[in-house]
């Protein structure tokens, strides 16, 4: 997942905001990105991180290569290599980071991980480009960052967390800088189509890497499922479906859908492999979710 653009406020409707579509695409996609956790920790040891984030990227961005084709008349030179950058720090560098700590700890450490990209968006948008944070967000970012080193000190099985909670943090810091850079060196082309044109960058960034380091062993079926799943579902439909509501309702509603992520993250891995939401996973959880939606709230 990455930061989006605002559809044109003209676009979107008080009918469209009522519709009773909404909150359930909102929880449909919640569902779908949490499930990306799943299915990276059940492929990421067969594949290795290289492999299995090129491959994800492969699916999706073949997914979305005709959003990018239909916006082919409005692309130029300057747009492609934007692309290419801005792909890297939207998905290459993020995918990897929370495939190699799915590798390591279990799939809740990176969902929850995951909910610092809207704290991160709003400190590099303050420390980058000047915008105000206000006291609020300020905070929020605090507590976010608190737990975070909770999440990090935890233990799972006797394992040690720290590696992959920090992975999973610089992941969502990568989101927040790409989301903000996006924002304003992209925004005139179709959100659909930077969704498009990143994810086929970040897939020529990462697949040579994928070859170099591709397994020897053959990787079992279940892995390939799972890497699939994680292409066409969690990357390729689900950002379709992202900006779909985008367009329908705003980015700011269409957000809503990434704090469902960690509770459908640790309910995935809970359900289908037996992992066990720990207290210190659960505090954790509580306090950075708590700080996303305190400093989203509006002022009364």
């Amino acid at each position: 997942m990455s930061a989006a653009t605002d559809a044109p406020v003209d676009s979107i409707t008080p009918t469209a905001t009522r519709d009773w579509r909404t909150p359930v695409e909102l929880v449909a996609l919640g569902a779908i990105w949490g499930g990306s956790f799943l299915f990276m920790r059940v492929a990421a040891r067969d594949f290795g991180p290289f492999p299995m984030v090129a491959t994800r990227l492969l699916f999706g961005s073949v997914i979305l290569l005709p959003l990018l084709w239909r916006a082919r008349n409005t692309l130029r030179l300057s747009h492609l290599w934007k692309m290419l950058v801005l792909g890297a720090l939207s998905a290459a560098v993020p995918f990897t980071l929370f495939a190699w700590g799915a590798e390591r700890a279990p799939a809740g450490i990176g969902a929850i991980a995951n909910s610092m990209t809207v704290l991160f968006a709003a400190l590099v948008a303050f420390v980058g480009f000047g915008e105000k944070i206000g006291t609020r967000k300020a905070i929020a970012l605090v507590a976010g960052f608190i737990g975070v080193v909770i999440l990090a000190s935890g233990r799972t099985a006797g394992d040690n967390v720290a590696p992959a909670a920090l992975a999973g943090a610089a992941a969502s810091f990568c989101y927040g800088l790409a989301g903000n850079l996006i924002k304003r060196y992209l925004s005139d082309i179709a959100p659909t189509a930077v969704a498009a044109g990143c994810l086929l960058g970040a897939t020529l960034l990462t697949a040579p890497l994928a070859v170099l380091t591709w397994p020897d062993a053959p990787i079992p079926v279940k892995s390939w499922v799972a890497v699939t799943a994680l292409g066409v579902l969690s990357t390729g439909l689900a950002y379709a479906f992202y900006f779909r509501l985008i367009q329908r309702i705003g980015a700011p509603r269409a957000a809503t859908a990434t704090y469902l992520v960690p509770l459908f993250g640790v309910a995935w891995a809970w359900m289908f492999l037996g992992e066990a939401l720990t207290p210190t996973m659960a505090l954790a959880g509580a306090i950075i979710l708590g700080s996303v939606l305190f400093s989203q709230k509006s002022k009364a």
